[in-house]
């Protein structure tokens, strides 16, 4: 048929051609695919290393991540596992930084040892199934294997006191593999405050400044994930590449110190980092959170060791004392649209170039409801697709947001590293008498 109104279809297609990457009928889990079919969603934290140490005796053999583990039985009082590869690739994974944390009460030489075999698991997971994994070093190796079909693993380190305060064991894990380190974790280190402790340094020391500096001359990202505001300050004043926070919600919907403030948010957009939303239930629900601290000041007043509490010495009367109260006091539900909320107020906040997704599965006691497991990433993305999000946002979202902050650490690594040798700094040339932790 002829067209009787030519420039009137010139208009039409001109605006098509500028309008969002779907129609209003699209089915929004055809959108979700076709995103990730394109784009690699990279998951910026994954405990499941640490739950194969002590579940399997640090031996990935011991397990089945081909089975769905969520079948396999729970130690009591703990979860079920949210990760296998069925549900990997349900859930579209394209790349997993598998979170490298040992507990903050080693110390010394013990901490690196452990480290390195908890890096080593990671490893074997890749080695043991080649078909589903392949280590990721670099933000093209990550596109590269996502373009194979297969997920992409990376390790980041959860504390800085993994490093037992040495620039060279620094130097030792990015060159094993790590991309990524956490500054701090649950206690102070002796160069960084935490942001669940009493503040030690009020920041960094200036050793903790050069750990950050020869960050940057690694190509390492810096993690500000469960770092005090003023570890965070002082980080930002300091690092020349952007920073991530690999599992951080926001602080203006749920008032946690693991949370990142409105304020924190527009200092790491001028940075050009990104926050990627933690789906831990405290992080995500200041209700939750609320609940959850009356449970453990009902739990201290029956039991606190080894003097306290109205039935010291009687755990099974403590616990059943506790679980009265909670039939009593039931939990809030923590959903899915709570997380999305979380990560729109960051895009809000930070702008979309800043956000992504930093689940902490196999690290929480327990999952928003419907983000129970690694399947369930798709149903996050149509959340904020039915949210009118744009496929370029998604994509941003899902993992472009995360390998542009890797690019741009890899091109300033390699204008210092041009500039710079290693750093040969000591702890106690650069801070002296400083307040060591406890």
């Amino acid at each position: 048929m002829r067209l009787k109104f030519p420039l009137l279809f010139a208009a039409i297609a001109a605006t098509l051609a500028t309008a969002p990457a779907f129609a209003a009928g699209d089915d929004v889990n055809a959108r979700v695919a076709r995103v990730l079919a394109q784009t690699p969603l990279i998951d910026g934290h994954n405990d499941l290393p640490w739950e194969i140490r002590t579940r399997f005796a640090g031996d990935p053999a011991k397990i089945d991540l081909a089975a769905d583990t969520s079948k396999l039985p729970a130690p009591e009082g703990e979860a079920k596992l949210m990760t296998d590869i069925p549900r990997l690739r349900a859930g579209h994974v394209g790349g997993q930084f598998w979170s490298v944390w040992i507990p903050v009460s080693l110390k010394g030489p013990e901490v690196v040892q452990v480290t390195l075999e908890q890096m080593d698991i990671v490893k074997a997971m890749a080695a043991r199934w080649p078909r589903d994994f392949a280590m990721a070093y670099t933000a093209a190796d990550i596109r590269r294997i996502h373009k194979e079909g297969r997920i992409a693993s990376l390790i980041g380190i959860e504390g800085g006191h993994q490093i037992n305060n040495s620039l060279a064991v620094l130097r030792e894990y990015y060159d094993a593999g790590a991309r990524y380190m956490t500054l701090a974790h649950s206690s102070n280190t002796d160069w960084s405050d935490s942001a669940t402790d009493a503040p030690a340094h009020h920041g960094l020391t200036p050793f903790g400044k050069e750990v950050v500096r020869e960050m940057n001359r690694l190509g390492m990202l810096i993690d500000l994930s469960h770092v005090s505001d003023d570890t965070m300050n002082a980080t930002l004043d300091v690092s020349q590449a952007p920073v991530i926070f690999s599992h951080s919600s926001a602080r203006a919907l749920d008032d946690h110190p693991r949370d990142v403030s409105d304020e924190m948010l527009r200092r790491v957009a001028r940075n050009g980092g990104v926050v990627m939303a933690n789906f831990a239930l405290d992080y995500v629900s200041d209700a939750y959170r609320r609940w959850d601290a009356d449970r453990s000041a009902e739990q201290a007043r029956y039991s606190s060791p080894p003097f306290g509490g109205l039935y010291i010495g009687n755990p099974e009367r403590a616990k059943a004392a506790l679980a009265e109260w909670e039939k009593a006091h039931p939990a809030p539900k923590v959903t899915l649209a709570e997380v999305a909320d979380h990560i729109e107020h960051i895009a809000k906040i930070a702008g979309v170039d800043h956000v992504g997704i930093g689940s902490d599965f196999d690290g929480i006691p327990e999952a928003p409801q419907g983000l129970e497991g690694v399947d369930k990433y798709p149903a996050l993305l149509a959340e904020f697709a039915r949210r009118g999000w744009s496929d370029a946002d998604l994509a941003k979202l899902a993992g472009n947001n995360v390998l542009r902050v890797m690019a741009q650490a890899e091109t300033l690594a390699a204008k210092l590293r041009a500039e710079r040798g290693p750093s040969m700094a000591r702890i106690g040339q650069l801070d002296g008498a400083s307040v060591k932790t406890k």
